[in-house]
């Protein structure tokens, strides 16, 4: 039975090291500022090197520990280097969480090759590579975890994003691969699916041409998203951070292989 002190013991990553892709915005940014928050420290990679340095200048500016890296993810040599960074200035790996994505539109008939490359090379591909790297260290070092993410879009069928969908399933039977593989040296891996959250990568549903926010769009866009849901709501990248923390504690330390799928109840596990 826990105590005050314990509890909060097992949730502390105090000591520990995180990485975190996409961690220049939304559900990335927030996942960063929560894990280190409980203590970490914080490796924030993001396309853009500006918005990774903004990420964790505001860690900072908490009394939180972040380094801000430019990071492609499809990109091996940059994973690698990333990573190696990491290890090489905390002596350590304890968690890793894949984030960073991209989507696109088109209907089944209409995917194209040059499309479904690009999708493959960031969504699977790019989170292949980190789990690889991060992987490889905590299997030789004592275990850890390994975040991925996906989306409520591998639960229930949506038209119109296929290659998402398949790279984020794709990402999903990956996870639980691996999990079976690296169980034994103390590596949990498992996938987070989301459903809705209004982000850099939704917010395409209301941004008007010129880049600006149309209000009465993502009114229009969010008001059947939270009815649809039986909470009733959207979620928001915090949501998201917090499932993320419960991956990366010691709460979770009896899961692996796993599909967590903060939703609102849009969708069950199938």
């Amino acid at each position: 039975m826990h105590d005050q002190n314990s509890l909060q013991a097992i949730i502390s990553l105090e000591g520990r090291t995180a990485l975190v892709t996409g961690a220049g915005s939304g559900i990335g940014k927030a996942s960063a500022a929560t894990l280190a928050a409980a203590g970490a420290t914080v490796y924030c990679g993001d396309l853009l090197e500006e918005t990774a340095q903004s990420t964790a200048a505001e860690i900072r500016s908490l009394g939180g520990k972040a380094v801000g890296c430019g990071l492609d993810i499809s990109d091996r040599a940059q994973v690698n280097a990333f990573v190696e960074r990491a290890i090489a200035e905390t002596g350590r790996l304890d968690i890793a969480c894949n984030i960073a994505g991209m989507m696109s539109e088109s209907k089944v008939l209409d995917i194209t090759e040059g499309d479904l490359d690009q999708m493959l090379q960031v969504n699977l591909k790019g989170a292949l590579f980190v789990s690889q790297a991060a992987g490889k260290f905590m299997s030789e070092n004592g275990g850890g975890s390994i975040i991925n993410m996906a989306s409520t879009a591998v639960l229930a069928p949506s038209p119109d994003i296929a290659v998402y969908a398949m790279t984020k399933a794709a990402l999903v039977q990956m996870t639980k691969t691996m999990s079976v593989e690296v169980g034994k040296y103390g590596v949990r891996v498992n996938t987070i699916a989301p459903g809705f959250v209004p982000t850099k990568m939704t917010s395409r549903y209301y941004t008007a041409p010129d880049g600006t926010e149309d209000a009465a769009m993502k009114e229009m866009v969010l008001k059947p998203m939270a009815k649809f849901a039986p909470l009733r709501r959207v979620g928001t990248p915090d949501d998201i951070a917090h499932a993320v923390l419960y991956l990366a504690s010691d709460l979770s330390s009896f899961v692996t292989g796993q599909l967590l799928a903060p939703n609102g109840g849009v969708a069950g596990v199938s």
